[in-house]
């Protein structure tokens, strides 16, 4: 789907649901913890034919066409194919959700990795109840369907601090706000939040969602949305020009096409029942592994007889028009689904910085400061034989081929660096001193600095990491101070630019093989080396010149490596989309 598509049709149902009254006012609510909220007895899990939920996410197209493009199993279907008999129902509510999962009236949960872990307390009240989730699979990634819209004057994310935030409360939002708070160095009261209902405008609600916060009430200065809120809000992506239901000067801060590794979306299973049926979740999870290949192969062409009756399936169910098929190839396009092989990295891989284990911890030390979680919750996983599950299967391998054109990203730098503009888009900086004559960067002695970079690598896949090398002008200086020629000048400027030069692949390769060396894998397209001598010395220029350093510690500081997590969803070009 086109984004000009998505950006008249999401002004035309504004303007169906009223949004641009100037007397609409947005509906808050409290976000206490889930054990206050969610109202349901525990039941058993009723008999017949398995009721399984699915959310308004693209990740479920390939769920809706293993039921045979159906809620009720088809007979010639992936899931038939596993003897399953399913009942596929949309449920975006979470509270709802979650209701019907300790009713007894599905067995199954279907979230984020921070949606389940802020219903942990209430579904796991203790280790050995019944409803306590386990982790069966993992769909996707959110690889651009996620949205931080600010208003002028926010540039980075440090820019937040002291700011108003719209957030959907017990949404796929919560732990992705946190997280890119804590990369900036801020903590949750360092901003306010304030809470809505619903995520998007409903026809029964359409001021109680973040984006009608953002667009009518003045004191709030940032909001998490989805895609076609964004949308609208920033004119389509640009900057808002204040008319159509966008709003002035509003600008997307970051999407999850940069910070790609933060929403996992996930199915669980009440433990009770996985006991009872291990089996026939096994098939549910083959099923999915099977439909997303065919998913991906039919989305890869969109021809043949499968392709419409898969999208329009996808569209009627997931948003309520059969027609609306343009909507559910957008959503497609805004996730990321992991397949086998990314599901053996999550569930399996301890070295793996977005795996479960460390992605549950993150968001639950994330949540206690909201007082969303009083208490830890381990969640478990359930522990497959991958090697059964791979039966059938064509993709198994992971892909190593590069997410970065080279020629595209130095295409990028060396426009900025003419431009004077090198760093624009940083989201994120840190830098590391060395020093004088040093040659090598061993990982024991940047061992702190290497695991944040790996860190940041792997959340924001979708971003550039430079390595700015910076050098030393005294020897500049003191040439210039003893009359040395405009020729012998200019070659001390370049020997600079070029030891800095090497120093910053220096870092870069040593930074892989410390990866390498903890298992980790980094992709050498991500990071991009830049030279830059004494250009932009931390003491600062004097005119045209590099201002002497007054101080052994001024001297030092010069001699650093500046890692950069730069954004370029703007630059086309350069990213590759795994899907």
């Amino acid at each position: 789907m086109s984004a000009f598509a998505r950006f008249f049709l999401l002004v035309a149902l504004a303007l169906a649901f009223g949004l641009a009254q100037a007397d609409a006012k947005p509906t808050y609510v409290q976000s206490p913890p889930l054990t206050q909220v969610v109202k349901a007895a525990v039941g058993s899990v009723k008999s017949g034919s398995v009721q399984v939920p699915l959310i308004t996410w693209g990740g479920d197209i390939a769920t809706i066409h293993a039921n045979g493009n159906a809620l009720q199993t088809a007979p010639d279907s992936i899931f038939a194919g596993e003897g399953l008999n399913l009942t596929l129902f949309r449920e975006d509510n979470f509270v709802r959700q979650v209701e019907m999962y300790l009713s007894g009236k599905t067995p199954y949960l279907r979230g984020t990795m921070g949606m389940i872990t802020m219903a942990s307390e209430v579904i796991c009240p203790k280790p050995d109840a019944p409803t306590c989730p386990v982790v069966v699979y993992q769909m996707t990634w959110s690889a651009g369907g996620d949205w931080l819209v600010a208003k002028e004057g926010i540039k980075t994310p440090k820019d937040l601090k002291g700011k108003t935030i719209a957030l959907q409360a017990y949404g796929p939002h919560v732990d992705y706000l946190m997280k890119l708070l804590a990369d900036a160095g801020l903590k949750p009261t360092d901003v306010t939040i304030k809470w809505l209902p619903e995520l998007t405008a409903t026809k029964d609600n359409p001021d109680g969602n973040p984006a009608a916060a953002f667009r009518t009430d003045s004191s709030v200065d940032a909001a998490m949305v989805i895609t076609p809120d964004a949308l609208v809000l920033t004119s389509n992506s640009g900057v808002g020009t204040g008319s159509e239901d966008s709003v002035k000067g509003a600008h997307a801060l970051l999407s999850t096409k940069t910070m790609n590794r933060i929403i996992a979306d996930v199915y669980v299973v009440r433990r009770d029942w996985f006991d009872a049926n291990r089996a026939d979740v096994q098939k549910f999870v083959h099923g999915l592994l099977s439909a997303e290949e065919k998913v991906r192969n039919l989305f890869g062409s969109k021809t043949g007889a499968e392709y419409k009756p898969m999208i329009t399936a996808a569209a009627k169910i997931l948003l309520g028009s059969a027609g609306a098929t343009a909507d559910a190839e957008g959503l497609y396009l805004d996730c990321e689904f992991v397949g086998y092989p990314g599901n053996v990295q999550f569930f399996t891989d301890a070295n793996y910085p977005r795996g479960m284990a460390k992605l549950s911890g993150e968001i639950q030390s994330a949540f206690k400061p909201l007082g969303l979680l009083a208490v830890a919750a381990t969640l478990k996983h359930a522990g497959w034989d991958y090697a059964k599950l791979k039966a059938g299967l064509a993709d198994t391998v992971a892909s190593e081929a590069p997410r970065f054109d080279p020629s595209a990203v130095a295409g990028v730098i060396a426009r900025q660096q003419q431009a004077g503009t090198l760093g624009e888009g940083t989201l994120f900086e840190f830098m590391v001193l060395f020093e004088p004559n040093q040659k090598e960067f061993p990982a024991g002695l940047y061992e702190s600095d290497f695991n944040r970079a790996v860190n940041l690598a792997a959340t924001y896949g979708g971003a550039i990491i430079t390595i700015e090398g910076h050098s030393d002008p005294m020897g500049y200086l003191q040439a210039k101070k003893d009359d040395a020629t405009a020729v012998v000048l200019g070659r001390i400027k370049q020997s600079g630019k070029n030891l800095s030069m090497t120093r910053a692949v220096q870092v870069r390769d040593s930074l892989i093989a410390y990866a390498r060396g903890k298992k980790i894998s980094l992709d050498p397209s991500q990071f991009a080396t830049v030279g830059l001598g004494f250009d932009q010395p931390a003491t600062g220029m004097c005119g045209s010149e590099p201002c002497p350093p007054k101080t052994k510690q001024e001297w030092l500081s010069n001699m650093r490596v500046v890692f950069r997590i730069l954004q370029v969803e703007a630059e086309a070009s350069v990213f590759k989309p795994l899907n």
